[in-house]
């Protein structure tokens, strides 16, 4: 990430030139759709509004830590923001019980800190439900989920007291927008990757807000199937282009 130059609000590339963009990644092997190649447009920002950042979703920017990025990948636009609709979310029957089999679990709304008791529970989840290209380092922990250029938030989910699950959301001036949850891979019944996105559309509503924001759903890839079971949802076709989600 040394390399990369710092973000500017007015920056725009057209879509078709592709290899005269400024900071695009290396071409490398797509973690979606098996047999592409995959490779971004990054930009490095120290300091965005909600407004900002909430424009920039809806140009297909997401991002990561410090990091503003969107996919630019020479083949393939499958990669779209999705985004649900708050006020007409119903739950499913399937989600009623999850919410149910979680009654017992409370949820503390704060500042995003880092601890050792997060980070004992990040390095379990990678371990549980990711392959070895993440990095297990605190200061990648750190930076990835903690240094943030605008207003976040922090979703803690304790059972008996206990760290469960910690969601990181950005808080946009229409929604907020899921940065990343990780949570314990021993309770794999409680399903609390659906309860911590169920508990957080609800807090839109709560909050007044039209938006919760999901990242990139991907049709056809198996690990993104699940965003579309919360609808109500649009996904982002061009910038500042939402449509419904197909069914």
């Amino acid at each position: 990430m040394a390399d990369v130059e710092p973000f500017q609000p007015n920056v725009s590339s057209a879509q078709a030139d592709y290899d005269t963009l400024r900071n695009v990644s290396p071409e490398q092997p797509c973690p979606y759709l098996p047999g592409r190649n995959a490779r971004s447009e990054l930009y490095l920002t120290d300091q965005l509004t909600g407004a900002a950042y909430e424009r920039l979703l809806a140009r297909g920017f997401r991002r990561s830590g410090r990091i503003v990025y969107r996919p630019r990948c020479r083949a393939c636009k499958e990669c779209r923001q999705i985004r649900v609709l708050a006020p007409e979310f119903e739950l499913s029957r399937s989600m009623r019980r999850i919410m149910r089999q979680n009654s017992d679990v409370a949820v503390e709304v704060g500042k995003p800190e880092p601890s050792d008791e997060k980070f004992d529970l990040y390095q379990r989840y990678l371990e549980g439900q990711h392959d070895g290209s993440m990095s297990r380092s605190y200061d990648a922990f750190r930076d990835f989920l903690y240094d943030s250029p605008l207003s976040t938030f922090e979703f803690r989910y304790r059972l008996d007291g206990r760290l469960v699950g910690v969601s990181i959301l950005d808080r946009c001036p229409k929604g907020l927008s899921s940065v990343y949850m990780y949570y314990d891979p021993d309770l794999p019944r409680r399903s609390l990757g659906t309860f911590s996105i169920l508990w957080e559309i609800a807090e839109c509503r709560r909050r007044d807000l039209r938006y919760y924001y999901l990242g990139y759903y991907v049709a056809g890839s198996r690990t993104m199937a699940y965003k579309a079971r919360f609808r109500p949802a649009e996904i982002l076709v061009d910038d500042n282009r939402w449509i419904a989600l197909p069914p």
